[in-house]
């Protein structure tokens, strides 16, 4: 396994960074909060620049990049904590068409995202807040060409703000892999709920799935039970790897932030950085950042090597990324003191984003417990 990056992949960070500095400062992200901003622009432009089809494969017209290029994408996208579909879609919606869809689904709704035209997301969790395929109690029945949903699904990232929509349901009766399905469903066939969370600048919804009807053919390969556990699994590791570097990306700028203010804000006449007691709390977030960044990374490469490891590697990023996320959010808003409190400061921002980023599929309690089951604890 080769742990360092291409310098191919070196400048892509580059272009995305400075593409997302000009076109997605924090001000976008704070519109989103205070006045539930659309980020129409932002949209256009990234489709402009061919960012929605990054890890879609040649064939269905795509760049044809991997989960390494994702991860890329996914950290620098919470550096500046950039609201809309971008991530959902490229982390959620293609890689569960890539595992699921027949060649004609995955040219019909692959080209489209391809070309700029279809945003979407996964819809999984219910009251249970479980991404595990197997817990899911929401029913499809397939009758004739028609299928016919029934039971909710909550906390659906920008579940309201795209255009489609998998969800994850079973056959009635069945339980476990057995009988697991997934819908690509139109958002505007759902009745969807907008939760108001503590994380403003992500539109997180709940849906009402009861008489939702669709097409038969908007069944994911035409296929039932474990094959389509088994696939959901492997995309549900891409979204999570995905949120886990986002997290990096935001506790990294909220790292950035506060070793600027250490260095200006003076006390005893000497900048605050300069207290021993400071330089602790910084030692201990750069550890905490880099082993957060490194396992993240590695559970990225082993998804794009698909090395048996990949399982236990995601749940060891996405813990690492939870543990980050509360230490340098903590120490970020203390060491600014009294500002780090206030609404006008961007320092909320970021450690709401990161905070919500962590319950996201699965906190890290819940990967521990995975970890512990996967290694036979």
């Amino acid at each position: 396994m080769e742990l360092e990056f291409t310098t191919d992949q070196d400048e892509l960070r580059d272009s995305i960074r400075a593409v997302l500095v000009k076109e997605s400062p924090v001000t976008l992200a704070r519109q989103a909060v205070e006045h539930d901003a659309r980020p129409d622009a932002l949209w256009a432009t990234l489709t402009g620049l061919g960012w929605p089809a990054l890890t879609i494969p040649e064939a269905d017209g795509g760049i044809g990049l991997g989960m390494i290029e994702a991860a890329i994408l996914a950290e620098e996208v919470g550096r500046v904590i950039s609201p809309g579909p971008l991530l959902p879609t490229v982390t959620q919606l293609v890689p569960a068409l890539r595992e699921l869809g027949t060649d004609a689904q995955r040219s019909h709704w692959l080209g489209a995202v391809a070309a700029g035209a279809c945003t979407g997301t996964l819809a999984i969790a219910e009251a249970g807040s479980s991404f595990d395929p197997a817990l899911v109690r929401a029913t499809a029945v397939v009758e004739g060409d028609r299928v016919t949903l029934a039971g909710e699904k909550r906390f659906v990232v920008e579940g309201d703000a795209v255009d489609e929509i998998i969800v994850v349901a079973r056959e009635p009766g069945t339980a476990a892999d057995d009988g697991v399905r997934a819908v690509i469903v139109p958002v505007n066939a759902v009745k969807t709920e907008r939760v108001r969370t503590l994380d403003g600048s992500r539109r997180l919804v709940h849906l009402a799935l009861d008489g939702t009807t669709v097409e038969a053919d908007r069944l994911l390969g035409g296929a039932t039970g474990p094959l389509v556990a088994t696939g959901l699994r492997r995309a549900i590791e891409e979204a999570t790897v995905a949120l886990a570097l986002e997290i990096v990306g935001s506790a990294q700028t909220v790292f950035d932030i506060t070793l600027e203010y250490a260095k200006q804000r003076e006390q005893f006449g000497v900048p605050i950085g300069s207290f021993q007691a400071i330089k602790h709390k910084f030692a201990d977030m750069m550890v905490s950042l880099e082993r957060a960044r490194a396992t993240g990374y590695f559970a990225a490469l082993t998804i794009a090597e698909d090395d048996p490891r990949r399982t236990t590697a995601v749940s060891v990023a996405k813990a690492a990324a939870g543990d980050c996320q509360r230490l340098i959010g903590k120490e970020g808003i203390q060491i600014h003191g009294g500002i780090g409190y206030t609404w006008e400061h961007d320092m909320h921002l970021f450690v709401k984003h990161m905070m919500t980023d962590e319950v996201l599929f699965g906190t890290s309690a819940t990967h521990r417990a995975r970890i512990a089951e996967l290694i036979g604890v």
